[in-house]
């Protein structure tokens, strides 16, 4: 490429961000703030405000735009940039995308090019074939017996053997959302790759991968606010947040690669073993492309950190969500806790169970299943803190939403699963309100359908891992509940972060007081 060639992308870009920087110090001497009517600037359009919006609650400034729109707003950018999209947070915009005209919503061509680089062809980029055979194996899996017992037992190891320890010697504030990542890294690791990591014992080893998959997560969410034409500028030059980025995904192929390697050893030593393994990656090995030969290692590479993703941060960002909620609604973790006692008291009826510690109490799966008003306040906290906030998706074709909004071909939309868990059009006048009795009936959970919950997304990508993630997230809260009593820090700041998912931003330091035995004996 001619130096001449290469100028004039790069004094776009530069120009552009200098500009940029001088339209957001003007905004910010306005002193706009989210709540107040976003400003749509000449040639810039409204992505000075967003970059402002990242300061505070992006999430929130959603919440108010949509709020404020009827339920449906249009962000534009820069005049030269493909940086425009139609936010919604419609019941019926939802329902038409999930589910009634599913085929006309995939994923897109502009998501999967912002995150190819780090998911590849796995299950949250695909579409279409690709999408659905990955899906399909991953479903036969995840409802096997097998896979159930390991993940079964894998908790236990996790919790009971790791985690439990840690917490017991704990003599200070501890950052619960650090542990419950290494848990849920570890068990995901264990269940769909069939390796232990040990990310999560005494000391807290730092693990390279982790702090890698993260940033590498966040700095490609940060591809959809950005220009293109910048963003891959910086790439090609391999500059700023694209050179870390880069390095990032190449300690994820890394560990991914070494992983696979290990796996292929150990099948090709022994025949038997391949039987014998009921974890994804082994089932996945198992089968062939549409060429008929075994799949290559790069698309195994992509299966691995895209069921990292979904294994990993789903289940631990809602539960460090839950306990920060649980400590504003002390009432419900008490209740939470008198049902674990009821459960425990039923099991003692056993002669078995007589003279057993309550400290040693390892929850069954069938208790776990009983746990109906520990279901509804996590579910609750899922309705108001999902984990995925956002989703995103591009018209294939000219449409029409049921609100009237006109969508051309290649559009690209974003619905909002954070502001419907706050509409009061669906969860009534008391929708900011944190309350778990609404999820039941006669003492019972009961579930509500995706035009009202979706923080498993729903139609025909409804999250595969429902069922499993719930028994995941009731195994572990119980397990603390029923042993400490959880309570924030003080000086604790709680915000959401930017990312793939919703990490709170500095974590979650909180301070566990142990029960006493006369709580056991109410």
């Amino acid at each position: 490429m001619e130096l001449s060639g290469l100028l004039s992308p790069i004094n776009l870009a530069l120009e552009f961000s200098v500009a940029i920087l001088i339209v957001s110090v003007i905004i910010r001497t306005l002193k706009w703030c989210p709540g107040d009517a976003i400003p749509t600037l000449p040639m810039v359009g409204m992505l000075p405000s967003l970059f402002i919006a990242l300061q505070h609650d992006i999430y929130k400034v959603i919440n108010y735009l949509l709020r404020d729109h009827n339920g449906t707003f249009v962000f534009t950018g820069p005049w030269f940039t493909s940086l425009k999209y139609v936010i919604t947070s419609n019941p019926t915009n939802l329902e038409y995308i999930v589910k009634t005209n599913f085929s006309n919503f995939p994923k897109g061509k502009y998501f999967s090019n912002n995150v190819r680089d780090l998911l590849g062809e796995g299950i949250f980029n695909a579409d279409d074939v690709a999408w659905l055979r990955q899906r399909k194996t991953a479903s036969i899996v995840f409802h096997s017996t097998e896979f159930v017992n390991m993940n079964c037992e894998s908790l236990v190891k996790l919790v009971h053997h790791r985690m439990l320890p840690i917490l017991e010697g704990s003599a200070k504030d501890i950052d619960l959302q650090d542990l419950l990542l290494r848990l849920t890294f570890d068990n995901v690791c264990m269940i769909a790759f069939g390796v232990d990591t040990c990310s999560l014992k005494v000391g807290l080893p730092e693990i390279p991968f982790v702090k890698a998959f993260e940033d590498a997560t966040e700095a490609m969410l940060l591809r959809f606010i950005t220009p293109t034409l910048l963003w891959r500028t910086m790439r090609f030059l391999n500059l700023g947040r694209e050179r870390h980025l880069k390095r990032c995904i190449g300690q994820v192929d890394e560990f991914a690669e070494g992983v696979i390697l290990t796996r292929k050893k150990e099948l090709s030593l022994n025949s038997s073993e391949k039987k014998s393994r009921s974890d994804l990656l082994t089932a996945f090995m198992g089968l062939k492309d549409e060429g008929g030969k075994p799949y290559s290692d790069k698309y195994l590479r992509d299966i691995c950190v895209n069921f990292i993703l979904a294994g990993r941060d789903t289940s631990s960002v809602a539960l460090s969500w839950f306990f920060w909620v649980l400590d504003e609604n002390p009432i419900v973790q008490e209740k939470i806790f008198s049902e674990l006692c009821r459960i425990v008291d039923q099991r003692k009826e056993n002669d078995s169970d007589k003279g057993s510690e309550d400290v040693d109490v390892v929850f069954k799966p069938e208790e776990v299943k009983r746990m109906e008003y520990l279901h509804a306040a996590l579910s609750e906290s899922l309705r108001l803190y999902p984990t995925l906030p956002l989703d995103f998706k591009e018209v294939l074709e000219d449409d029409v939403f049921p609100d009237g909004t006109v969508l051309k071909k290649g559009t690209k939309v974003i619905y909002s699963i954070y502001t419907m868990g706050r509409m009061k059009s669906i969860w009534g006048e008391d929708c900011r309100h944190y309350k778990p009795e609404r999820w039941l009936k006669d003492g019972r959970f009961v579930s509500e359908s995706t035009q009202k919950f979706m923080a498993f997304n729903g139609g025909q990508r409804i999250c595969l891992g429902k069922d499993f993630a719930y028994y995941q997230m009731k195994f572990i809260a119980a397990s603390i509940i029923y042993r400490y009593r959880v309570q924030v820090a003080k000086d604790q700041i709680v915000a959401p972060k930017f990312a793939l998912t919703m990490y709170i931003k500095h974590g979650l330091k909180v301070r566990l007081n142990k029960r006493e035995k006369s709580e056991f004996q109410k």
